[in-house]
């Protein structure tokens, strides 16, 4: 940190600057609404936006608000936010003190926005200023808090290191095992065997037991001893300072009496409990690594879809290289089989590729000169020449990845209780711990009549109050499931940006969905034809081929089903006339294809249709009747098609008590005939696209959590004022920015799996929050002795290291079996 700058405590300095870009403005007014927006803010006491450098600088209060708060008043004034954002792998952290810890030292840097560290990713989000502080100091900072910053180039590498730190720890436990266990051995055999009574083992036993036992103390337990250093020069205390606190207890206290035999009054040694409550603990350590492997399974999975390589022509022949050394506009060579190595446009060739794992899709997608392809994709049969379009962090798989994990670092509201315990679990622990030694050694050993030598007693209880003590269940118990959760959801396609979205979801109450292109396919079809003296093939041909010309999307929609019939000629002559209908000439014989007034009002009568017309208008539809040579001789119904899996998504949101309702700037004749057929009662029709924000505020005032399904570039502003945002069918646009939630595919059942997954996730959230408090409100005071008086049970301190190194397995694998979830609209309507 040598670039002079002063770093305080937010609590210490109230007012800091900070800028960030802003995108989305166009003028002065544009400026002064997002200057308006941010001022309204609590916290932020003056705002000046830049319409010129598209930047807004702020002066705020940290203790009052965050980077959130500022980017979603930002974008509900309809604009966006660029923060600079870091993430960055972290080794060392045992606990949530160590999240804390970690947290509190970053947002001590002037210039740091927020700070989320995730104890089961072992990864630290941050977002900042690069006016004002550099990436150096951020890792540096983390240092200086008493933790390694994983230095990996990619993602392969940090994998490979956490391998090796893993295969570490197996070792660590090895040994501490095969000393450990001969040691419970022999301290076993000498107090219940003749053993004890051999003159060698008698006069020198304890020796032997220390000798066995200080390796394990001081090179097995010795990350222990440095993390309740770190901890101790940061002014805190986590899971490493119970740790060696209770077990320093138990080896030097033995020590001394092995030592020093005349120093205390008794003569128990507890060396066996030393080295196996640091075993076990390790033991857990390692099972919980192993745990939390398989939780990030799914972003492991999206990370080996990656091409590692890619042939390119350069100068005419073909080379390979790293996939990172792919540049924009490279040529790539696919051969059948291989995997596309970055996102491009076919250039030469055709062929036809796998795109499942984005799509899900499991049939192959025919690609040919000018189609787009997705890196990761695989090559099924012919050869391909393709234009690289987007590589490394701008790919579509890379922008996947790192909504993945940007969701996986984020902290939900539901761990906010779990954080403020965390904040003094570990203090309370060892006030607990000496509280309840000094009441046994000096009150509870005379009132309840202790057999045993009063010290030892006391001793132990101690040791197994520190030991048992899990503030890492209490840490992961959030982290983990939502790091399925959101892993899961990545699988099937459902983006979930936060867990705060990811919270939110599971509590919606109201589904609010935009009609055209979400509801609907958003293409008109032609629905019904109807001939008087024509048969219905007639009409639709002859419509057809006058309507070639046609740029109208109804004119398109007829062309469309004309052609799936046969070949159409081209008209003779062609007139439109805008905003009614055309004229043409087809085969000799004047046609007009138009409205119904436009007909009427080229002096055709309409009357022998008015039956049909009525029905096909009262059904919903836009309705074009056709004359040939003065005579109406037919009518020709088009409308939007609802989508095949908005019935069934409508029903599953209706049996799981959400009100549905269908938003649209349609007549309300036409928008009733949709939400019908949907069986949606609540209808707000004829809403313009910039009153759709409102009217989700005033659904929101009455109270109730709002999500909105939509377009996310359309309907952005509406997404963006609902609790959670959902933006439907953004097939390889996956970072766009209204959505909290991005459907990469275009299924509405994808709607209301994004609910039922997070309701599961936060289910298994509540379960691990619910054992993790039980654990440790019912552990701690039995390893106190509370059962001690009444049922004379003493808690071991061996048996409360092994609970405590249970305690936190059971958590991540407790969230671990989300990974087999399938929501329940998936097990029904299929994949």
């Amino acid at each position: 940190m040598d670039d002079g700058q002063t770093y305080a405590n937010p609590s210490k300095q109230k007012r800091r600057r900070a800028s960030f870009g802003v995108t989305g403005m166009t003028c002065a007014t544009c400026a002064q609404t997002i200057t308006e927006a941010l001022e309204d803010l609590e916290g932020i006491n003056k705002a000046d936006v830049n319409l010129v450098t598209e930047k807004a600088t702020i002066e705020y209060d940290p203790s009052k608000v965050d980077i959130e708060k500022v980017t979603k008043a930002v974008s509900e004034a309809g604009y966006g936010v660029i923060v600079n954002e870091i993430t960055v792998s972290v080794s060392g952290m045992t606990c949530a003190s160590c999240v804390k810890t970690i947290e509190e030292s970053l947002k001590e840097l002037d210039g740091v926005f927020s700070a989320n560290a995730n104890l089961a990713t072992e990864k630290v989000m941050v977002k900042y200023d690069p006016e004002k502080v550099r990436l150096g100091q951020i890792k540096q900072a983390i240092r200086d808090a008493g933790y390694e910053v994983l230095e990996a180039k990619t993602i392969d590498a940090e994998r490979d290191l956490r391998k090796k730190e893993m295969q570490r720890q197996k070792r660590l436990l090895i040994f501490a095992l095969s000393l450990a266990i001969p040691t419970m051995v022999l301290m076993l055999l000498m107090m219940f065997t003749s053993l004890g009574n051999d003159h060698f083992i008698h006069k020198n036993g304890n020796y032997i037991l220390f000798a066995m036992t200080a390796p394990v103390q001081f090179i097995a337990g010795y990350q222990f001893y440095i993390g309740t250093y770190k901890a101790l020069r940061n002014k805190t205390a986590n899971m490493d300072t119970l740790i060696a606190v209770g077990t320093s207890a138990a080896f030097f206290y033995s020590a001394a009496i092995t030592f020093f035999p005349g120093s205390v009054p008794y003569d128990d040694v507890y060396y066996d409990s030393a080295a196996m409550i640091i075993a076990l603990i390790l033991f857990g350590k390692y099972l919980e690594a192993k745990a939390k492997g398989s939780t990030s399974e799914a972003i492991r999975k999206l990370i080996d879809i990656q091409a590692k390589t890619a042939t390119i022509l350069r100068d005419g022949k073909e080379t390979e290289i790293p996939y990172e050394d792919l540049d924009v506009n490279d040529i790539m060579v696919v051969r059948p089989g291989e995997k596309i190595p970055t996102d491009g446009v076919v250039v030469e060739g055709r062929s036809e590729v796998d795109e499942s794992f984005i799509t899900g899709e499991s049939l192959p997608v025919h690609k040919e000169e000018g189609s787009v392809v997705i890196g990761g994709s695989i090559n099924k049969n012919g050869l391909m020449k393709i234009r690289a379009t987007k590589v490394g962090a701008d790919t579509t798989l890379a922008q996947i990845i790192k909504l993945v994990e940007e969701a996986q670092t984020s902290r939900a509201p539901i761990q906010r209780l779990a954080d403020r315990v965390a904040s003094i679990f570990v203090p309370v622990v060892i006030l607990i711990a000496l509280t309840s030694f000094l009441f046994w050694l000096f009150i509870g050993t005379t009132v309840f009549d202790v057999n045993e030598a009063h010290f030892p007693f006391s001793l132990t209880i101690f040791i197994s109050v520190l030991v048992i003590a899990c503030p890492c269940a209490l840490g992961l118990a959030t982290p983990t499931a939502i790091m399925v959760g959101t892993g899961k959801g990545a699988e099937m396609g459902i983006l979930i940006k936060s867990s705060e979205a990811l919270e939110t979801a599971g509590n919606v109450q109201v589904m609010v969905f935009d009609k055209t292109g979400t509801l609907t396919k958003g293409e008109l079809e032609v629905i019904d034809i109807v001939g008087i003296g024509y048969r219905p093939e007639q009409v639709l041909s002859i419509a057809g081929v006058a309507e070639k010309g046609s740029e109208h999307p109804i004119g398109q929609a007829i062309v469309r089903r004309a052609q799936k019939e046969g070949p159409l000629s081209d008209p003779e002559s062609f007139e439109n006339i805008p905003g009614k209908g055309v004229r043409a000439m087809v085969d000799g014989h004047i046609v007009l294809v138009g409205s119904r007034r436009f007909i009427e009002g080229e002096g055709v009568q309409t009357a022998p249709l008015d039956e049909v017309l009525s029905d096909m208008e009262e059904k919903g539809h836009s309705v074009m009747v056709l004359a040939v040579d003065g005579r109406a001789v037919g009518a020709i119904g088009v409308a939007d098609v609802i989508k095949e899996s908005a019935l069934e998504a409508v029903d599953a949101l209706k049996r799981m008590g959400i009100e549905v309702v269908m938003i649209t700037g349609d007549n309300r004749k036409t928008a009733r005939v949709i939400a019908d057929q949907l069986g949606i009662n609540k209808v707000l029709a004829e809403v313009l696209p910039e009153e759709k924000a409102k009217e989700i505020v005033k659904l929101r005032s009455e109270g109730k959590v709002v999500a909105m399904a939509g377009d996310g570039v359309n309907d952005a502003p509406a997404l963006a004022k609902a609790d959670v945002g959902i933006a439907i069918g953004s097939g390889t646009d996956v970072a766009i920015e209204a959505g909290e939630i991005v459907l990469i595919k275009n299924d509405l059942r994808d709607v209301v799996a994004a609910i039922q997954l997070s309701k599961r996730t936060i289910r298994k959230i509540r379960q691990n929050l619910f054992w993790a408090f039980a654990y440790n409100s019912a552990g701690i005071p039995i390893a106190a002795g509370v059962l001690f008086p009444v049922f004379g049970i003493l808690l071991s301190p061996i048996i409360a290291a092994g609970a405590m190194a249970l305690s936190s397995v059971s958590v991540v694998t407790n969230a671990a079996l989300l990974k087999s979830y399938i929501p329940e609209i998936k097990q029904k309507g299929g994949e």
